[in-house]
């Protein structure tokens, strides 16, 4: 079965077309839609962009039998993957004020699909199913009772196609059964977040109810006081509108440096002497290294920390310098180089190994897609 997976973020839409249980994209492409993609609502022709692409590529709009999509955020209705009919739509469209950067494109993108695609089945697979099975201790918060009871607070945790994929490469790079492995698996990139997992599941996650809890981010604050979202609307220098802006779009490593959510510039800026690009990434590996050291305590131990994601992936200097923080949990130095295929990038005898993953949530949703979808 030929399956198109469209991944929407904050920025691009990417897109792959996988047979399962084939691995490799006969076809792959990234439309982008700029800083914010919110501001871009065109879905209809970044969709005929990628039909252009990978026909370009040899995949024939006919030859397409169903398209998975990557939705952020399921709530508690969908825990699994699900095809796409009028009522999922209506549940993603709900639940946009608690992922506002990601669900609102993802229903876009999947109505402009349907449409371009209309003989084809569509399934959605969903960000927080992989954190659907959180112990009790994990997802709830300490508030009042009724609060999670009567209005739904809760943790539901974010990245988990990524972190699925993690496991199952782990497994594979370190020779041993998904299940029998402790992981801290820390996507880092323009959203960072940090998942304990043991026996396959997810035991903590440092993302909540939205994507904005946990790490500092691109351009999101991450965990903060609450107290101070109270205090800036108590004093009237914000409305709630004006600080879901700031703390979405304009503060994480952006806020801090004034100058950008990416860390190559900010690495490069850093090195030319910029004070505030040297803060940024000071403060941004320190919490990324607290965040791994507390999912650590949630597991009987940690067979190996998993570095993935843009950030993840890609930069050595920041791995490297998060990795330097985690001494008192036992990890070992690793050497700041740039790593551009999977595998250990550290087995330290009696350390935890540090593996280098690529995100492939393509395969994982085209791997559920197909068994949904025959």
């Amino acid at each position: 079965m030929r399956i198109l997976v469209l991944n929407p973020g904050s920025s691009s839409l990417k897109a792959s077309v996988i047979e399962p249980p084939g691995r490799d994209a006969l076809a792959a492409t990234a439309i982008a839609w700029g800083a914010d993609a919110t501001r871009s609502p065109d879905r209809a022709s970044a969709i005929h962009a990628v039909l252009r692409d990978v026909a370009a590529a040899g995949v024939v709009r006919e030859s397409i039998a169903a398209v998975g999509h990557r939705v952020v955020h399921g709530g508690a209705l969908h825990t699994g993957p699900v095809r796409v009919d009028d009522a999922v739509l209506g549940a993603i469209d709900d639940l946009e004020p608690y992922a506002p950067l990601h669900n609102r494109i993802a229903a876009e993108t999947i109505r402009a699909a349907r449409a371009a695609l209309p003989d084809a089945v569509h399934v959605a697979a969903f960000d927080t199913a992989f954190h659907a099975g959180l112990p009790e201790v994990a997802y709830r918060y300490p508030v009042p009772a009724h609060w999670s009871e009567a209005w739904g607070v809760r943790r539901y945790g974010f990245h988990g196609l990524s972190v699925a994929w993690s496991v199952t490469r782990a497994a594979e790079l370190l020779g041993r059964p998904s299940g029998a492995l402790r992981l801290v698996v820390a996507h880092l990139g323009s959203g960072c977040s940090v998942t304990a997992v043991e026996g396959g599941r997810s035991v903590d996650t440092s993302m909540g109810m939205t994507p904005i809890e946990g790490l500092m981010m691109g351009s999101r604050s991450g965990s903060i006081d609450p107290g101070i979202v109270l205090a800036l609307i108590r004093e009237g220098h914000a409305t709630a509108a004006q600080l879901a802006e700031a703390l979405e779009h304009g503060s994480g490593l952006l806020g801090v440096s004034g100058l950008s959510s990416d860390v190559r510039d900010l690495l490069a800026a850093e090195a030319a002497g910029d004070a505030r690009a040297r803060l940024a990434l000071a403060m941004f590996t320190r919490r990324a290294a607290a965040g791994i050291a507390a999912a650590a305590t949630c597991l009987t131990g940690v067979d190996a920390v998993v570095f993935t994601g843009g950030i993840g992936e890609h930069s050595g200097t920041i791995r490297a310098r998060i990795v330097d923080r985690l001494g008192g949990i036992g990890v070992a130095p690793i050497v700041p180089a740039d790593v551009e295929q999977d595998g250990p990038i550290s087995t330290a005898a009696g350390a935890p190994a540090i593996l280098r993953i690529e995100s492939r949530e393509d395969v994982v949703i085209a791997e559920a897609v197909a068994k949904i979808a025959r």
